[in-house]
């Protein structure tokens, strides 16, 4: 049986994945509160892709999410709080309970990693896309070289590096298989006419 957690929500026009880079400007005293809570405790809170509402109030969410993990944070130019977190396992809702601050708290289920697989041929165009970016970007993400050969990485770093609208990223995150997602990926390069396999 996979783990039940509780823990604090954070709903966000983002969707994150497990190894996923997170940076946000906290403002809102019920976040600046959970921030510090998780921050003293190391614990992971839920971020979640807001599906009617704003950040900025109240949210209902997709039902899949990412906890993350908080691994910097410092005071910004403008006096805010700035925290940069990572991703690290996804998670299904079952439901949420609004604290008197606002604060949403949600009984989550921890879902399992991506099972492991290898990435074939028919991704070449995928694998060398997030090969020529992947420089540009890794000072954000916890792994030094690329793992290309690693159908779950590659998948999710494809998801965040192609321009995707949000729902087609959260589609991605809500696919248990990596193979799927990379099948899904390359469709959608198909359909841009950059046809992955040539």
């Amino acid at each position: 049986m996979n783990p039940q957690l509780t823990i604090p929500l954070f709903p966000l026009n983002t969707v994150l994945f497990p190894g996923g880079p997170l940076k946000l400007r906290i403002f809102e005293t019920r976040y600046v509160d959970m921030i510090g809570r998780c921050m003293r405790s190391d614990a992971e809170f839920g971020v979640a892709m807001i599906v009617e509402g704003m950040e900025i109030g109240a949210a209902r969410t997709a039902a899949i999410g990412t906890t993350a993990r908080i691994f910097d944070f410092e005071q910004l130019k403008d006096g805010l709080l700035g925290i940069a977190a990572r991703g690290c396992r996804r998670f299904r809702i079952g439901s949420v309970e609004v604290q008197p601050d606002g604060l949403n708290v949600a009984s989550v289920e921890v879902l399992a990693p991506d099972p492991a697989s290898k990435v074939d041929a028919d991704f070449h165009q995928l694998v060398e896309m997030v090969r020529l970016a992947y420089p540009h970007v890794r000072a954000h993400y916890a792994d030094p070289e690329p793992l290309l050969t690693d159908a779950s990485w590659l998948s999710a770093r494809a998801t965040e590096l192609l321009p995707l609208g949000l729902q087609n990223r959260q589609e991605c995150l809500e696919l248990d298989d990596p193979i799927e997602r990379l099948h899904y990926l390359k469709k959608y390069l198909d359909e841009l006419g950059l046809k992955s396999g040539s």
